[in-house]
């Protein structure tokens, strides 16, 4: 595929923070790219980088080749929808898609020709002289999407543009975003800090953090091969442990030696063991590989997600297997579900839930996801 962005060791600073530390990153035609990390990461600022509302301190900025950092956002082949939508209130939906069009002086036919096509493919035919304060915030999501792409830009900005929506529109939406994307061909990059919507959406994700590119792959890659602790417990749950490349195919951790598939490491080299809490299997003690005391269990519908200490550090596991808080179980491990990752500035930071609740990711932040 063809390149449409590049960045290249792109560095910006507000007030002496380093927001972006030398990043570089190629887009390509037609591709689905969400920047994924947590709030302050850098994510929102290179998305503003590309689309020119903001410069970087070092680094160039590619579009199709041509070096652009000095130019100007409205000179550039790209748009932006934002999560606030952006819409005029004063103007009917059909004006507001139009608007960009008619800034061009387009014939009124084809102007009339392309409104129709948009609004057809976000599904709000006959929306077209509804004011957009009488619609809902999913309608209004895909007004602003409408605008964004009448101009058939190469490249869509996408920041958030999900967050204000309730959780059954937001899934509906993702849905409604990926089919759109590839109905036109037109790049897609999106940023979230959700990760479910990154598995779900991209075909590529940048996982970010402190102002650093972490892991760059699908959606598949980076779940089942994290490259440091910080990825594999932004990407879903982990149980993250240390222990000991004995040999290829041989890692030591939780007091004895398993089998696994990860070679290329120094023989007795410390290492982090990732192991995501769907892989682990319940058996009876006396089967067990390792052996532990339920602490906790909260159904989640699908499942139940068991908190379970072994030798002192807390597993997190999910079955859909019966489970009693206070019992004392077994965990078998199947080669295939342990993977091994290099030790990392990460490591020791992640995956013993001995703290673990719902409601702690929420509480310590509460002001919700903070501009970058």
């Amino acid at each position: 595929m063809n390149k449409v962005v590049e960045l290249k060791n792109i560095s910006k600073a507000f007030e002496g923070d380093v927001v972006l530390d030398g990043i570089s990153l190629d887009i390509h035609d037609n591709e689905f790219i969400t920047l994924l990390g947590p709030s302050g990461c850098g994510k929102t600022t290179t998305l503003r980088i590309i689309g020119g509302f903001e410069h970087p301190d070092e680094g160039d900025v590619f579009f199709m080749g041509e070096r652009i950092n000095d130019v100007p956002a409205h000179k550039r082949h790209v748009n932006t929808v934002f999560q606030r939508y952006a819409l005029f209130p004063h103007l009917n939906v059909f004006e507001n898609v139009a608007f960009p069009l008619r800034e061009r002086k387009l014939p009124k036919k084809e102007i009339q020709e392309k409104v129709e096509k948009m609004l057809k493919m976000v599904m709000l035919s006959g929306f077209e002289h509804r004011r957009v304060t009488s619609l809902s915030g999913g309608q209004q999501q895909r007004v602003a999407i409408a605008r964004a792409l009448v101009n058939e830009p190469k490249v869509l900005l996408l920041d958030e543009p999900l967050g204000a929506l309730d959780l059954k529109l937001r899934k509906d939406m993702q849905q409604e975003l990926k089919k759109i994307q590839k109905e036109t061909g037109i790049t897609f990059i999106f940023v979230t800090h959700d990760q479910e919507e990154a598995l779900s959406m991209s075909d590529t994700i940048v996982v970010m953090n402190e102002g650093k590119i972490q892991q760059i792959g699908t959606p598949t890659d980076i779940y089942n091969e994290p490259v440091n602790a910080f990825v594999a417990d932004f990407i879903g749950e982990s149980n993250i442990v240390d222990g000991i490349m004995v040999s290829d195919y041989k890692a030591r951790f939780a007091g004895r030696v398993f089998d696994c598939l990860d070679t290329g490491f120094a023989p007795n080299e410390p290492v982090d063991v990732v192991v995501r809490p769907e892989d682990v299997d319940i058996v009876p003690a006396e089967k067990g590989m390792l052996c532990g005391t339920v602490t906790s269990v909260t159904f989640m519908g699908v499942h139940n997600e068991a908190i379970v200490d072994i030798g002192g550090f807390k597993w997190m596991i999910q079955t859909t297997d019966p489970v009693e808080e206070g019992s004392h179980i077994g965990i078998t491990l199947e080669p295939d579900a342990i993977h091994i990752m290099k030790k990392s500035k990460y490591s020791g930071m992640f995956g013993d839930y001995s703290s673990y609740s719902n409601e702690l990711e929420e509480l310590s932040n509460p002001g919700g996801e903070e501009e970058e």
